[in-house]
């Protein structure tokens, strides 16, 4: 290589370079837009609860007991409104600003530790072969010191089919009569007739372990799980509120874990609500 060459490629890498650097300068308002979506973005259920509370703002600042804005009322209306998938009716109109007025009016909070909020698992599993769709409903359980989650409740339609709730005047055809002990229970074939209805002959009180079902069946080979499909999360712990947290990945700045259903719901409604997520409670 000639000494001219030689002195030429440095100052020819040394103007590329530069010009490398003028791009990205030129480009830096769209990093900052990104940046700006990615602070807004509420990608943990924890930082929800934190936002929920104002125990953090819009941009991912953190506010703690002895700041003076921790949990402030005016500024955490501001902050719960963007909580809201945006994009759905159900979750931007007057009854997302009453929930709003309540929640800061009579100071509610969230607590992780708080129980009443349950998340779903949406998962596919293989059933004899078949990839087939499950939902596992899991609850914090305190262990020690601190908490795990643990599985309470599980939906699946197969199960579904084994205890159909059949018509009443079918359900009353299915008795033992009240003196049959004088019988020695002679007639108890009858329970065993037809196994399609032998849950009719059980206690008015009883309702199927469907988690007990579904544990036999992974002990068993029958169910294998492969993946989880989505998570949402189930709150009831603000006083006559319900509400449904969803992932949303999308661009802009209302995006990652949102406020997707929102009901009013009186206490004593959802104490029979809270018996499908926990049965056993």
């Amino acid at each position: 290589m000639s000494k001219l060459l030689k002195m030429i490629v440095p100052v020819l890498m040394l103007a590329l370079c530069f010009k490398a650097n003028a791009q990205v300068i030129g480009n830096l308002g769209d990093v900052q837009v990104d940046e700006r979506e990615f602070y807004t973005m509420t990608k943990q259920m924890g930082q929800f609860i934190h936002r929920f509370n104002y125990e953090e703002d819009q941009y991912g600042n953190r506010l703690y007991p002895n700041d003076k804005d921790y949990r402030n009322a005016a500024k955490r209306k501001d902050a719960i409104a963007l909580l809201f998938d945006l994009e759905n009716p159900r979750t931007s109109g007057t009854l997302r600003d009453y929930f709003i007025e309540d929640l800061t009016k009579n100071n509610q909070f969230m607590e992780f530790l708080g129980g009443d909020w349950y998340s779903e698992i949406s998962a596919k599993f293989k059933w004899k072969g078949q990839m087939v769709d499950i939902s596992l409903i899991m609850a914090l359980e305190k262990d020690g010191l601190g908490s795990k989650w643990v599985i309470t409740n599980v939906f699946f339609s197969e199960f579904q089919k084994y205890f159909p709730q059949g018509e009443l005047a079918e359900r009353e055809k299915h008795f033992l009569h009240p003196m049959s002990h004088e019988l020695d229970f002679m007639n108890i074939y009858k329970i065993f007739n037809d196994p399609q209805t032998v849950e009719y002959y059980a206690s008015t009180d009883y309702h199927p372990d469907y988690l007990t079902l579904f544990f036999y069946e992974i002990k068993q080979g029958n169910l294998k799980f492969d993946h989880v499909e989505s998570v949402k999360f189930h709150v009831f712990q603000i006083k006559n509120w319900y509400f449904e947290v969803s992932w949303f990945n999308r661009s802009g700045y209302n995006s990652g874990w949102l406020i997707s259903n929102l009901v009013y719901l009186k206490e004593n409604e959802k104490e029979a609500i809270l018996k499908i997520y926990q049965p056993n409670k």
